[in-house]
Parts: structure tokens; C-alpha cells; sequence
């Protein structure tokens, strides 16, 4: 980014729903804001998530409770209104802001008003980002809000980014951060050739399938806490009870499985850059999965009406995925029932080289802070 930008109060709302990952993108959004030199109070229905995922919070991010009382006269008022994934900004909030805009008279903009879209590389997305939804009745009357859709190709809003993200990669040492998980883990040294493997995931039907393939040659295999950590004892026929310091870690066959805590957004970053192929799911995960450059399935947030079937093969053409690839989402997301094929050595370079060119065309983009920043520039 070369164009600086006055600072601007923003006011992002978040209302939960699935239950790591629109608060998570809602975190990186605000914390990527706060680093360009904005104010923003992230206004959220359930912001326990972070304690964990950001608990030394950042400097020029305050955290509100949804429904809580509007900005005192103190306060700055919004210049900037911010709803993620279509949630509706409390009416008592919106009316607060059409006060504040009608004392501050005529002289000042409006608050530029933008309903924040879920990530698709569905081709209605070129079509729909930046379109104008005029506000016809209610207090706001007059006003316009803006859809903006983050998105992966350059007529669509870009994907969230820290400005230093690629440096800190590459600055990453994966041989000394495996042997501190080892330490961690009470683990040895692993077989030669050993595959790791990270797993953030629903229930995928397809998942005693593949731990079983990864019972068939040296793999350690990091799953994540909560749903992943269920799944995969439910489909070992393990106790479900809680993952006690004696149970962090397990073995089968050549299968070695390490059960994590929870973990700020940078570690769980360095975790996917560890590994040789990430399991992935929803939002938020999938993008920071393609930055850190390695083969990566998907499991895409499951809808009624199949809507997501649609989604995920045009996620799949955008990402130019090879056959083996588009078969093994398939079957990882029940869409189809044909038998799992956990890939060989050649075929984890080949879909690991799919997605280092695709993090390289994403790469010539502008990001989604970037983009942002500019598009309100141009509306005030």
C-alpha cells in the first residue's frame, strides 16, 4: 500500500455463526485496520473465541457487545459502518448514526455504509462487488449501502493479508518449530520421510478413510480442539471424554496423532506452515491456508439446499485444481462416495504446486484491507 489514509472511526459488526470463523475473519479485518492507523470498535454477539484467538487484543481495537448502548457524546461517531456477512446493524445503532450525521450538518459525509459478503469465486461476485443498495425509509433514508465482495481474482475485493505476511513465511523455520512440537508432545524424532499433516474440520464422512490411509505410511497428524478433535475420536471409536495431559498425543500403526489446545491466530498460521497438507474448513482457514503454500483439502460450511456443491467447484476452477485434487474435495465433502485416494508423493507435489501458483496470482492483488481503505477514500 503507497496512499496513506486519514484516520477513520469504523464500526464493524459481527454476529456468530459458525462458530470460530466469522469472528476470526472479523479479527483479522479490525486488527489489519487498526495496523493502517484506523479506530475500530468490532461490535460482536460472542466474542469468547477470542480469548484465546487474540488474547492480548491490539492497540486501536475495542471490543463492544452487540446490543450494547450506541458510542457516548465523548465518542467519535462513525465514519465507517461495517456489516460482516450480512448482519443487520442494530436499529438503535443506525439511528444513533443518522443523529450524529444530522448534527454534524451538512458539511461532513456521510458515514459510508458497507455490507461485508462471504468469500465465493462464484462469478456473480465480479458481478454484484461494489453495488450500491440505496436505504429508502428508516432514519438512514437517503443513504446508500455498499456491497463488497472479498473474492480471489482482481474485480473483486481481494483477500484479507498482513503487509508482512509473506516475510514472516519465509522467514519461517519448519524443521525447528517440528522438533518444539516434539519437545511439546513427549514425541521422538519421526520416521524419515514422515508426512505432517494439520485437520480443521466439521464431521467429514470420508475422515475413517483417511486416517486409516495414514495408518499405511509415516504421518503425524496435528488436529485442532473442539469438532476435529471429536471427529477423530468418534471415528477411532475412542472415549470421548475430555484430551487430558496424558492423552495429547496417540499412535496407530504408522499413524502418530497429537490433540492441540486452542491457539492464537499467528501460531495456528505457523501451524499450517508446518505442515505438508492442510485440512481446512469455512472461511477464514481456507484463506490462510492458500498463503501458507501447501496442499490443502477444504470442507466447505455445508447449506440446505446443496448451494455450497456449486461453490465449491467454482472455488476448485479458480484454484485451476488438478483432476486428483477436484476427486479428493469430492469426496472429503460427501459430495460423492467413492473411496478416499490419499495422495502419493507425486501427487502432494502436484497439487502443493497448484496452490504455491495460485497464492502467486492472488499475490499481484491488491488486499481486502487495501481495497477497502481506497474504496471509502473514493466515496467520501
Amino acid at each position: 500500500m503507497t496512499q496513506p489514509f486519514a484516520t477513520l472511526q469504523w464500526d464493524v459488526f459481527c454476529r456468530v455463526i459458525d462458530n470460530f470463523g466469522d469472528i476470526g475473519v472479523c479479527w483479522r479485518l479490525a486488527t489489519q485496520l487498526a495496523a493502517q492507523g484506523q479506530q475500530v470498535r468490532l461490535w460482536t454477539d460472542d466474542a469468547s473465541a477470542l480469548q484465546w484467538m487474540a488474547p492480548q487484543g491490539c492497540p486501536g481495537v475495542e471490543l463492544r457487545a452487540w446490543g450494547a448502548p450506541p458510542p457516548g457524546p465523548e465518542e467519535p461517531a462513525p465514519d465507517v459502518m461495517l456489516e460482516a456477512f450480512g448482519c443487520d446493524i442494530a436499529p438503535e445503532f443506525i439511528a444513533y448514526s443518522a443523529f450524529q450525521e444530522s448534527v454534524r450538518g451538512q458539511n461532513h459525509p456521510k458515514p459510508i455504509w458497507i455490507n461485508l459478503e462471504y468469500l465465493s469465486a462464484e462469478s456473480y461476485v465480479e458481478r454484484n462487488h461494489r453495488l450500491p443498495s440505496p436505504i429508502l425509509s428508516g432514519p438512514a433514508a437517503g443513504w446508500t449501502r455498499w456491497f463488497f465482495y472479498p473474492g480471489f481474482t482482481p474485480a473483486t475485493g481481494g483477500l484479507l493479508r498482513e503487509n508482512d505476511l509473506i516475510a514472516r513465511r519465509e522467514a519461517f523455520d519448519r524443521t525447528a518449530w517440528r522438533a518444539a512440537h516434539a519437545a511439546a508432545f513427549g514425541l521422538g524424532d519421526g520416521a524419515p520421510g514422515q508426512r505432517w499433516v494439520s485437520l480443521f474440520c466439521y464431521e467429514p464422512t470420508a475422515l475413517p478413510q483417511l486416517l486409516q490411509r495414514m495408518q499405511e505410511q509415516p504421518t503425524h497428524l496435528l488436529v485442532t480442539p473442539g469438532r476435529p478433535t471429536a471427529a477423530v475420536l468418534a471415528a477411532l471409536a475412542e472415549d470421548m471424554g475430555p484430551i487430558t495431559p496424558k492423552r495429547l498425543s496417540d499412535q496407530r500403526e504408522q499413524l502418530s496423532i497429537s490433540y492441540l489446545p486452542h491457539r492464537p491466530q499467528p501460531a495456528f498460521d505457523e501451524m499450517l506452515w508446518a505442515c505438508d497438507f492442510n485440512a481446512v474448513r469455512g472461511e477464514d482457514s481456507l484463506v490462510r491456508a492458500l498463503w501458507a503454500g501447501q496442499a490443502l483439502v477444504w470442507q466447505i460450511y455445508p447449506q440446505h439446499d446443496n448451494a455450497h456443491h456449486d461453490k465449491l467447484w467454482a472455488f476448485l476452477d479458480w484454484l485451476q485444481a488438478p483432476a486428483s485434487l477436484r476427486r479428493f474435495h469430492a469426496t472429503w465433502n460427501g459430495l460423492d462416495a467413492a473411496p478416499l485416494q490419499w495422495p502419493d508423493d507425486d501427487t502432494l507435489a502436484e497439487w502443493t504446486a497448484c496452490v504455491e501458483a495460485a497464492r502467486a496470482r492472488l499475490l499481484t492483488q491488491d488486499n481486502l484491507v487495501a481495497q477497502l481503505l481506497s474504496f471509502v477514500a473514493e466515496k467520501r
